[in-house]
């Protein structure tokens, strides 16, 4: 059965983490707000299902996923829910919930790295809160980028399965979801990323060889692969960005 995904067209988003499990992958999926009208599908479609009178668990935003009548919400709970169908997630049961905390760590970053253009309210635009802006994205590059990131580098160096995998011996979604993290801080914060590969051996070579893998690069090189811009959560305001300490 083809999967359905509802995010929002234009915007790699929250969306994109799901988008690489299911392009990695090669799974049947339909992109519903990026589709036509007339086939029931678009913006229109997504929200309604968010709108529902009718559905007993409707979900709060996208991303969502609908498989055949289940509606499952969130990035990091869709992902702990593909990842077993789409051979993506650890064998060991035990090691599923490791991946899963990890998740929700790569979705701790990304709010922060979203609240470096929006500190103040997501109801504001940009420009009304620049200053702001420049305070809390000077902390993320100085402090918080670091912190994580060695985190995860620490996470790697003592994963026991080693073989350059996040948790476990072989490729999994947080895998996939680590390189799409590192490569939209790249596209924000360039100066800031600069020596990204010097300080975080581990994790640059994590994220060079999944974009070499055939169906990510296969994915990354076709139409299906939308642009970063600054309209989604990974931003490039050069005022904000700055070389790391």
């Amino acid at each position: 059965m083809t999967y359905q995904l509802y995010y929002w067209d234009g915007l790699q988003g929250r969306g994109e983490f799901v988008r690489l499990a299911l392009e990695e992958a090669r799974a049947d999926y339909v992109e519903v707000a990026r589709g036509d009208e007339q086939d029931g599908l678009g913006t229109a479609a997504m929200i309604g299902v968010m709108d529902s009178r009718t559905e007993p668990y409707p979900p709060f935003a996208p991303p969502f996923l609908r498989d055949g009548d289940l509606i499952v919400s969130q990035t990091a709970n869709i992902l702990f829910y593909l990842g077993p169908k789409l051979n993506l997630a650890p064998q060991v049961e035990s090691l599923r919930y490791v991946g899963n905390g990890l998740q929700l760590t790569i979705a701790d970053v990304v709010t922060e790295a979203h609240d470096t253009h929006h500190p103040l309210a997501s109801g504001m635009y940009y420009e009304e809160q620049k200053e702001a802006a420049k305070i809390r994205a000077t902390d993320f590059i100085d402090h918080r980028i670091p912190k994580f990131m060695r985190y995860f580098e620490r996470v790697l160096k003592q994963n026991p399965a080693g073989d350059g995998h996040m948790v476990g011996d072989t490729l999994t979604y947080v895998d996939l979801s680590m390189f799409q993290l590192i490569d939209g801080l790249h596209y924000a914060f360039p100066r800031a990323m600069k020596h990204f590969g010097q300080h975080y051996p581990r994790l640059a070579a994590l994220h060079d060889a999944v974009l070499k893998r055939p169906n990510i690069a296969a994915y990354l090189a076709s139409g299906r692969r939308l642009s970063y811009n600054e309209t989604g959560i990974f931003r490039h305001y050069p005022e904000l960005d700055k070389d790391a300490r």
